[in-house]
């Protein structure tokens, strides 16, 4: 395994023994120490060289919230104003707005000399083949990587101004607390991540994606950059400045769930060195803040998870309470900026040497086939899942399939560009213990052509968390999905082993940008049919179905709204796309008119695909004969196995698929024969589920999938999101193949009758119509503690049957708001600890 990687080693390494005689520009051993220079109470002292914020803007930073354009105007001046700035544009949004970046330090590292330098050191240190003694070398002559950003969800403004103080302080200031900072540090500054929805007013992105939901995945531009950026100038610290509800500040130790591969060492920097230098400002200073409670570590899709895990970074998520004027707010956020950056300069050359031996520590695990066991961090919480005692040194992704040719190649270019060294085989391999995704261990021969992605890289944690069979959730409360494997994800074939090998492989070449799943040969009139114009859930699953049509397929549509359909304006289109939404008030809004002529419309050889609300709709509607029930299981957001049934709508799919699931309804066709795609039996060989799941076997044998002809044309339904995100492509497949397939037709024409059913069987659309609720499961003895913290919220809820009796609480959630937005939800889980309740599953919105 060794010599595999003596490939890139020399390289680097001749790279590294440069670096200290050409980037000795850090002081090593600063002449001002954290114990004489207090980072908050020392005076600042201004050189005047730069232009003060008032100068350029006419007004200091706080009095407002800047615009996107006033901040990349100050940010310019500030750039051509001073030496120690320079600056750029890492990205551009859907509405032509760039994403201005600076970097700030001393002259010396900031020019374009000290940059390559210190890329060169840093890249060094990131090599777990760098011997430790020149590790601690560079790390002498060598500046850490500190970024602030702020502003990724577009109404939390507060950030961004912050962050250009931050920016304006260290370009101008001459104290001993700056000078500190400027000397140990180069400090990437990127102060607003979203623009477009700034201007707006609004948490999302032109194309309605929660961008802190989109990091491994990174299908937004603004997060593409953004990671480039990050892999150019890797972090020791990353910052990311969100505002909450209510007045207090967040800051880290985070919550539980922490994912099992996230270096012990970052999780330290996060909640002792960072979190703890907070408390004692904020304790001093008697600003009211949290911990521990809210915000967990997680899910890969966070500004704070993928920094960790990808970089070893200290990934600090940032949260000051909305509700106070943007002073406030500002002033706050720069507090927690500036302790920060002092915190990190005040210890500079041991979080390099640990930053370097954290890649050469991965290194070794993955030489050794070990995965990190789960663990919880805060006091009274328990371990639910342990990550299985099984070695995994290798894993491999199948490329003989040529219809999942761009499938494949699109998790390998994702990998490549987070830095993990992939290799083809260059001739069949046998595995004596290959563990297909979801299946027991077996021998297996590989073919040639094969991907393999040895575990023995520094990105060892990064490979695991994008690689994974099971995220393994060590804790039952969930801010966000629970799985996100890339494989299962786009559905392609691979596996892991644990045995010691050495194939015959070569390093595989950069692939390019790709489009998976490939745009449809053929282009339909395509209509789009928005369920509501308020709805949080129709806004992002509209919005991750254009950035398929728009981005991906350039595959043009007309967006319909309820009241387009009963004015006739079907004529002309082909196939209409219903993504989810509120199916009932949808129903309210087609009336009559709308239901009968979206029937006819189908009858009339039309296609209808819906999925979530929109499935739902078309069983409201009369087009199907579906029925909807609602679930009583807790699955927050996981990938079942489902079987694939032969047909049109299956063509480059396979046999299997994953479906992503999330507490939608399960559906049941009235004629086996439309199941395209169904979930197996939970004591059946093909069951499987990755991620967290509690009495999902009532899934076995509904449909995930169904084509139900309608006269002269179809229903095709899919019973929960099929484009989550856009980044689940091996189910948007099944859309692609539904927008143009040759679906049969029965022999006569006939409508769907209505879905008359009702009792128990019935759609609940009390339930199914709240937008984004918060959910919490509890054992029947907790119901009364559960209803008494809620009603002293204020809240309304619906109880439910959870699994094996328990009790769920659906509340209502006005606005769809997600968890910072929220007045209250991020006081429940302390608010239930306190109450002596144990939940078998908490999922915020």
């Amino acid at each position: 395994m060794f010599k595999r990687f003596k490939v890139v080693a020399p390289a680097v390494l001749a790279f590294a023994i440069a670096v200290p005689a050409g980037a000795a520009q850090a002081d090593p051993a600063p002449k001002q120490t954290s114990s004489t220079c207090d980072p908050t109470q020392t005076t600042p002292v201004y050189l005047n060289k730069v232009p003060t914020p008032k100068s350029v803007l006419g007004f200091d930073l706080g009095e407002r919230e800047v615009t996107s354009a006033e901040s990349d105007t100050l940010l310019g001046a500030i750039d051509k104003a001073s030496d120690r700035v320079v600056s750029g544009t890492l990205a551009t949004t859907a509405q032509g707005r760039p994403l201005k970046y600076a970097i700030v330090g001393r002259p010396a590292n900031v020019s374009r000399g000290g940059l390559a330098a210190t890329e060169l050191a840093i890249k060094a240190l990131r090599s777990p083949l760098t011997p430790s003694v020149l590790a601690k070398e560079i790390a002498k002559h060598s500046t850490t990587i500190l970024w602030v950003t702020g502003n990724v969800h577009g109404n939390e403004e507060s950030g961004a101004d912050a962050a250009l103080k931050t920016l304006y302080d260290l370009s101008d200031r001459d104290d001993c607390a700056a000078r500190r900072i400027l000397d140990n540090a180069t400090v990437v500054v990127l102060p607003i991540q979203n623009p477009d929805g700034r201007e707006a007013d609004n948490r999302r992105n032109a194309y309605g994606f929660d961008m802190n939901r989109d990091w491994f995945a990174r299908t937004q531009p603004e997060t593409d950059g953004k990671l480039e950026l990050l892999r150019k100038y890797p972090p020791q610290l990353y910052i990311d400045a969100h505002e909450q509800g209510g007045t207090a500040y967040f800051f880290p130790p985070n919550a539980d769930p922490i994912y099992h591969e996230i270096a012990e060492p970052a999780y330290d920097w996060i909640s002792n060195l960072y979190g703890k230098a907070m408390i004692d400002e904020f304790t001093r200073r008697g600003l009211p803040f949290t911990n521990r409670d809210v915000y967990d570590l997680f899910y890969m899709g966070y500004g704070d998870t993928v920094p960790t895990t990808g970089f070893n970074a200290a990934g600090m998520t940032y949260e000051k309470g909305g509700d106070s004027p943007i002073s406030a707010r500002a002033f706050e956020q720069y507090l927690t900026q500036w302790v920060s950056l002092s915190a990190a300069a005040s210890h500079k050359n041991d979080i390099l040497t640990t930053w370097h031996g954290m890649y050469a520590d991965a290194f070794k695990q993955g030489l050794a086939g070990k995965l990190e066991p789960n663990q919880v961090y805060n006091p009274g919480n328990e371990v639910i899942t342990q990550v299985p005692d099984r070695p995994v040194r290798h894993y491999f992704l199948r490329a003989d399939d040529p219809a999942k040719k761009a499938a494949v190649e699109s998790i390998v270019r994702r990998l490549q560009r987070m830095d993990v060294q992939v290799f083809t085989l260059a001739k069949a391999t046998t595995v004596p213990d290959f563990k297909e995704y979801g299946r027991a261990p077996g021998r297996a021969t590989l073919p040639k052509g094969t991907y393999w992605i040895p575990m023995a890289q520094g990105q060892k944690h990064w490979i695991q968390a994008m690689l994974n069979e099971n995220s393994y959730t060590p804790f039952p409360y969930f801010y966000d999905v629970t799985a996100w494997s890339l494989p299962l994800l786009a559905n392609v074939s691979g596996g892991s082993s644990g045995s010691t090998l050495l194939p015959l492989a070569i390093p595989a070449k950069a692939v390019p940008a790709v489009v998976s799943p490939p745009a449809p040969a053929r282009k339909p009139k395509v209509g789009v049919l928005e369920l509501s114009a308020t709805s949080t859930t129709t806004t992002e699953s509209l919005g991750w179905l254009r950035q398929r049509l728009d981005r991906e397929w350039k595959l043009p549509y007309t967006k319909l709204r309820p009241a387009d359909v009963a004015a006739g304006k079907l004529a002309g289109i082909d196939v209409l796309l219903a993504p989810a939404g509120p199916a009932s008030s949808a129903n309210t809004l087609l009336g009559q008119p709308g239901r009968d002529a979206l029937k006819a419309w189908v009858n009339g050889g039309g296609r209808y695909v819906g999925w979530s609300g929109g499935a739902q709709l078309a069983s409201l509607a009369g087009l199907s004969t579906a029925t909807f029930t609602a679930p009583t299981s807790d699955v927050p957001g996981s990938l079942f196995r489902v079987g694939v049934a032969k047909g049109p709508l299956a063509a480059g799919v396979g046999s299997t698929a994953w479906s992503f699931y999330s507490y939608d309804p399960l559906m049941r066709a009235s004629d086996p024969s439309q199941v395209v795609a169904s979930y197996p039996a939970a004591t059946s060989p093909d069951w499987f589920v990755s991620g967290f799941e509690l009495g999902a076997e009532e899934l076995g044998g509904t449909a995930a999938v169904l084509d139900e002809p309608v006269g002269q044309g179809h229903a095709v339904l899919f019973a929960s999101e099929p484009n989550f995100r856009a980044f689940t492509d091996g189910t948007t497949r099944l859309i692609t193949n539904a927008l143009t397939a040759d679906l049969p037709h029965p022999p006569a024409p006939r409508l769907a009758a209505p879905n008359t059913t009702a009792g128990p069987n019935a759609l609940v659309t009390a339930v199914t119509d709240l937008d984004a609720p918060i959910r919490i499961t509890v054992n029947a003895a907790d119901r009364a503690k559960v209803a008494s913290a809620l009603t002293g919220f204020g809240a309304k809820w619906i109880e439910q049957a959870g699994p094996d009796g328990a009790v769920r609480f659906v509340v209502d959630n006005p606005g769809g708001l997600a968890l910072d937005e929220h007045p209250w939800a991020t006081k429940l889980p302390a608010t239930l600890h306190t109450a002596g309740v144990t939940p078998l599953a908490v999922v915020l919105p």
